[in-house]
């Protein structure tokens, strides 16, 4: 199992996202490394944004912290993540 996160925040543009996501220290190392590309640059984001994998998009997607809508719920990933699948 892994530990995910349910929430919902605020878009640029108003939209409110809803996202099913793990932070990138909770996934397998394995799992990981397939969906990051050699040589790859590491970005610096802006303070209250992090960098996560959507578990329903099945993409790395960026959360906003500072725009939270409610709570975000924490809760125990029980499917499973496909390593061969690139996106």
């Amino acid at each position: 199992m892994l530990r995910a996160f349910k929430g919902s925040f605020k878009k640029k543009n108003g939209d409110i996202r809803s996202m099913n996501y793990v932070k990138l220290q909770d996934l397998p190392e394995a799992f990981l490394s397939s969906k990051i590309k050699d040589g790859s640059k590491q970005r610096t984001l802006t303070e209250g944004l992090e960098l996560v994998w959507d578990l329903d998009q099945e993409s790395f997607r960026t959360f906003n912290h500072k725009t939270v809508v409610g709570v975000s719920k924490e809760y125990d990933f029980k499917g499973s993540l496909e390593l061969n699948k690139n996106k």
